[in-house]
């Protein structure tokens, strides 16, 4: 089977994607769930993966994939209580030794001079130390004026 060029590691909902059902991307997330929640009237949303596989194994070969996308959840809590963890998820446990393997996952599944295009809420945690759970160095990001801030870093392997 020939893949995409795209990973998208843990789509959650395709909240940022322009085309949810974009045919040059695979989406994964741990998950597969019809949501519904209030937060100023009623919402339905659909976590509908291509593939259920954690971003810290995953299920592809080595070099497979020119762009990798890892928007992991950044919220610590023990359960998924409000509108963002149940959309995006939660940290719990041994968070950052998950999150250190899931960069290296990322770093395994993207091509020589491949993208890895990395998001970051800051609302449990600074950017600078999850940024320290990787040893590639990124080459540029913005940050959004916004509190929490929400950071987009751009790396290339």
């Amino acid at each position: 089977m020939q893949l995409p060029l795209v990973l998208d590691v843990c789509c959650g909902p395709k909240g940022f994607w322009f085309d949810k059902n974009d045919a040059r991307a695979l989406f994964v997330d741990k998950r597969k769930e019809r949501l519904e929640y209030e937060a100023r009237g009623t919402f339905v949303m659909d976590i509908d993966p291509d593939i259920i596989a954690s971003f810290d194994q995953l299920p592809f070969a080595d070099n497979s994939f020119a762009l990798v996308v890892f928007d992991p959840p950044h919220v610590q809590r023990s359960a998924a209580k409000g509108s963002v963890t149940k959309r995006y998820g939660f940290l719990t446990g041994e968070w950052r030794q998950m999150l250190r393997h899931g960069f290296a996952e990322c770093f395994r599944v993207l091509r020589a001079e491949g993208v890895l295009v990395f998001k970051w809420g800051e609302s449990d945690c600074p950017v600078s130390e999850i940024l320290a759970l990787t040893d590639q160095k990124p080459l540029f990001g913005q940050v959004s004026l916004r509190k929490p801030a929400t950071h987009w870093v751009v790396f290339m392997k």
